[in-house]
């Protein structure tokens, strides 16, 4: 019982920072132009 008292809290602050970085990633357009980004990795450019 008192490995919840451990486990409870460190859960949530994983929970939080997993949200956290998410957001981060939103707000700083990680997300955005995804095709884009997928055929720029197929396309043979030198250089």
């Amino acid at each position: 019982m008192d490995i919840l008292y451990l486990l409870i809290p460190l859960s949530l602050v994983l929970v939080f920072a997993i949200g956290g970085v998410f957001w981060w990633a939103i707000n700083n357009r990680q997300f955005e132009e995804l095709d884009q980004e997928g055929q720029r990795i197929l396309e043979d450019v030198d250089g």
